[in-house]
């Protein structure tokens, strides 16, 4: 069989219009867009272009989006910039316990450096308690961090509501959008939320390119010092192909968000499908009416995740633990871990399965077929040593 691939919140193949805007584009726009002659403005309405794109799609201005590396860039720019900036009024800040490492290690990061972080609890399913967060927020609280959805578990936070809840506070609302781009509707006036950071290589862009929303009025200290580029938040000359590209990445969604959805929902219906004719023991990780459609955690019983995943692998099926950014750590996942507690069985066993523009009914349901009879043999065996 051919290979399947279905570690898409890892990171997706680029699109090939994707690809054909940005190959366009380093052919033809050969100038700085901080120029003011024909070939830097030339390249400036790439920037503009794309900027207005992104900014319709989330019900932005144009203004309140900067290009950034990518996820990770993003976050940092608005935990640590929004840090800096209002720490005049406070140094309390409101995190979660799975949050990405993204924004995990940089509140870390800013503990060090005195600030007081509080870590929220979430529930089995993976959600955050409303009541917890009215708990700890405090006169001082000059940041709430909350991701919108989780890259592990798939696991959507009620961030209408923390985002009203949080209106005519001083305190800023900063989300992680990575994961949830793309497949879920994002409309930052309907939703008063302060900072929003994403990356474009989730959604068939590509890799070293994202933005950060700042909406207008929202002050954030910058720690890229050079150049004027991006209005002063973020020095540097910009990607202009990158940006291009994920100007198109973005548009495409767009157009099709739903459909993406659909088609998501429809080949995570035939993978459990296909385990439950298979007869395995599973279950899935996460809460059954918020998530996101492309990601399904399951935890199967009397499997080691290690041994699990190295097993589908020669198999041609690529799946992985959770986080491509701890690929390769022995540790338990934190998220897990936050869920169901230190040393559960579910912190071991357990796989993240995602789908994406490539994933059809025919493919995932043969890699179900794989997974589950890989799971068979490793649980047979098992037994076996158990015996013996």
């Amino acid at each position: 069989m051919d290979p399947v691939y279905l570690d898409y919140a890892a990171s997706t193949p680029i699109d090939p219009d994707v690809l054909d805007v940005m190959v366009d584009t380093y052919k033809n726009v050969i100038g700085n867009p901080s120029s003011i002659h024909s070939f830097g403005r030339q390249a400036r309405k790439v920037i503009d272009d794309a900027r207005h794109t992104i900014a319709k799609y989330i019900g932005a201005r144009s203004r309140e989006i900067v290009f950034t590396s990518g996820g990770t860039e993003g976050d940092n720019m608005a935990i640590i910039g929004a840090a800096l900036a209002n720490q005049k009024y406070g140094k309390h800040i409101i995190t979660t316990k799975i949050e990405h490492h993204g924004v995990f290690r940089t509140c870390e990061y800013l503990e060090n450096q005195g600030f007081d972080v509080d870590y929220l609890d979430v529930d089995r399913t993976g959600r955050i308690s409303l009541d917890q967060l009215k708990e700890k927020l405090r006169e001082d609280t000059i940041l709430v961090t909350i991701m919108f959805g989780n890259n592990e578990v798939g696991t959507i936070q009620p961030i209408r509501e923390i985002a009203h809840l949080l209106a005519g506070r001083r305190t800023l609302f900063h989300t992680d959008a990575v994961q949830a781009f793309g497949t879920v509707d994002m409309d930052v006036k309907d939703t008063p939320i302060d900072l929003l950071s994403m990356t474009g290589h989730k959604i068939g862009g590509p890799k070293g390119i994202g933005f950060l929303y700042i909406r207008d009025g929202v002050h954030i200290a910058s720690f890229t010092h050079g150049g004027d580029q991006e209005r002063k938040r973020r020095a540097g000359t910009q990607n202009v192909p990158a940006i291009a590209g994920l100007g198109k990445a973005v548009g495409l969604v767009a157009d099709d968000l739903s459909d993406r959805i659909a088609d998501c929902l429809k080949v995570r219906k035939t993978l459990l499908q296909t385990l439950d004719r298979s007869d395995v023991d599973y279950r899935i990780n996460g809460n059954p009416e918020h998530f996101l459609p492309q990601i399904l955690n399951l935890y199967f019983p009397g499997t080691h995740v290690e041994t699990l995943l190295t097993k589908l692998d020669l198999e041609g099926v690529a799946v992985s633990s959770g986080s491509a950014c701890t690929a390769g750590s022995v540790e338990p996942s934190h998220v897990l871990t936050a869920m169901f507690g230190e040393g559960a069985p579910e912190t071991q066993s357990s796989i993240r399965i995602s789908f994406g523009a490539g994933s059809t009914p025919e493919n995932v349901a043969e890699a179900g077929t794989i997974i589950a009879r890989s799971v068979r043999e490793l649980t047979e065996t098992g037994r076996a040593g158990e015996r013996l």
